[in-house]
């Protein structure tokens, strides 16, 4: 099985879907190239896109039409401005007209380039997309169609492996696997992880990428608990994170988020503030991100507020002394943990509801929290299974197809889970556990399977058909 680095599971990109946003824009972009490839082009004059399965049904709730502009225009979903996102499909709105690869303009109207087809799924995942380029007299020119799979990750049709295969010294596809490196290094999962992560990057650049994607997520989260408003789509969703932390914090004075973070540092709230905290964390970070905001994927966009949240809790509550060699080793783990979950089930709403977004982030927040408290590896993967056996079964049924409701506010309930998970697993014997992270992940996988598909991020059942808001979606 192909090696997952811990930057392929945390990736920093555009709300509001990492599945229908992050990766139809990545598709887009690979399609763009391929037309460089093969000097197609220039010779390029109409450009035709199909979505199809959960990517057309809960599409333009989920801004997939918007991602897929911006691929072809050339943009880059890590570096964007994030005022951009908004603005440049605006301005290809109004001209009828994109900048394909950022080099050649092109007509484009995305009420007729753009198609949904709402009862067709592809065979290979509810997730698929074709594009097709074509000349000034309408021949065809090329064609790819691909599958964004979750968390950003996009497939193409008939592709098998990547040809950029890295050996790792310790190949990792299941959580036995790992303990039995751990035991046999006497060592814990981040020091695992960290020599695996050395086959594709230098230390120095493993700390600095690791620390460059903590910023992205404590700037959400700041951003977030400091921004007023309705959220965009048509549900007019008030947000809540700036009126909560106002309550929190008081009348304290700080300027960036470093200030912020030290404050709360400094303060010694009781358990109902600090699960309040914790929500406001986990519901800053997911306002921003349905607002096309910045994110780090964790292990999508849909559940991006639990680990930021989680590892908030961490520095400002339950180690106030940590450290930057902490934050990494906790995404270390958390990033290590949801990419054995993406080998042995899925992170794909659309293939497996909910569980295998909010539960999948909440059992690699509760692995992570665990080794920084002081756990031991089989405390971490026990905490990581505990986790996730209380999401299972969980659906995934946006109202009006917006990652809105209920998904920010499972944010909240993830990381609170996440955290009863790892105080259990710490008081707990490992040896005694009668179920393994192994088996959660078969069960998650068994049970995404016998889901009905409506309950698989299509608006089809759920909340999304028993709350009568008609939605016009953005």
């Amino acid at each position: 099985m192909e090696p997952i680095s811990v930057f392929d599971m945390l990736k920093i990109g555009v709300g509001p879907s990492s599945s229908h946003t992050l990766g139809p824009w990545r598709a887009a972009e690979r399609f763009v190239k391929e037309l460089q490839a093969n000097e197609l082009l220039e010779k390029t004059s109409q450009v035709a896109i199909n979505l199809y399965g959960s990517l057309a049904l809960t599409g333009k709730g989920h801004g997939t039409n918007i991602a897929i502009m911006l691929g072809l225009n050339g943009e880059n979903p890590v570096t964007i401005d994030p005022l951009a996102v908004k603005s440049i499909p605006q301005t290809i709105q109004s001209n009828h007209q994109i900048c394909l690869g950022g080099q050649k303009d092109i007509a484009f109207n995305p009420e007729e380039n753009i198609q949904f087809h709402f009862s067709t799924v592809l065979p290979y995942h509810p997730n698929g997309l074709t594009f097709k380029a074509f000349d000034a007299s309408m021949n065809l020119l090329h064609e790819s169609t691909f599958f964004s799979i979750g968390g950003g990750f996009v497939v193409k049709e008939g592709e098998t492996a990547s040809k950029k295969l890295v050996p790792l010294p310790h190949p990792i596809e299941h959580g036995d696997e790992l303990l039995a490196y751990c035991e046999q290094c006497n060592c814990d999962i981040s020091q695992i992880v960290w020599n695996n992560e050395q086959a594709w990057r230098k230390p120095a650049e493993i700390r600095v990428g690791l620390l460059q994607i903590w910023d992205v997520m404590k700037q959400c989260a700041y951003l977030g608990c400091h921004t007023e408003g309705i959220l965009p789509g048509g549900l007019n969703v008030t947000r809540r994170a700036a009126t909560m932390n106002q309550h929190l914090i008081g009348n304290a004075i700080y300027k960036n988020v470093d200030e912020w973070i030290a404050i709360i540092r400094t303060k010694n709230y009781d358990f109902s503030k600090i699960l309040s905290w914790i929500s406001c964390f986990a519901i800053a970070v997911n306002e921003e991100n349905a607002n096309f905001g910045k994110v780090v994927t964790a292990p999508t966009n849909g559940a991006a507020g639990v680990i930021p949240a989680v590892l908030l809790y961490y520095i400002c509550f339950a180690n106030k002394e940590a450290t930057d060699d902490d934050i990494i080793k906790f995404l270390l783990v958390a990033g290590e943990v949801g990419s054995i979950f993406k080998k042995g089930a899925t992170i794909s709403a659309a293939m497996g509801g909910c569980q295998a977004e909010i539960g999948v982030s909440s059992a690699m927040a509760a692995a992570a929290l665990t080794e920084c408290l002081g756990g031991s590896p089989e405390q971490a993967l026990m905490a990581s299974e505990i986790a996730m056996e209380h999401h299972l079964g969980l659906t995934c049924d946006p109202i009006g197809g917006l990652v809105q409701i209920p998904c920010i506010e499972r944010n909240s309930m993830g990381a609170v889970k996440a955290i009863t998970a790892a105080n259990i697993a710490l008081e707990g014997d490992p040896s005694k556990a009668k179920v393994s992270l192994d088996e959660v992940i078969k069960t998650m996988w068994e049970t995404a399977q016998d889901m009905n598909h409506k309950y698989k991020e299509t608006s089809l059942g759920g909340l999304a058909t028993q709350v009568a808001i008609s939605v016009p979606e953005c």
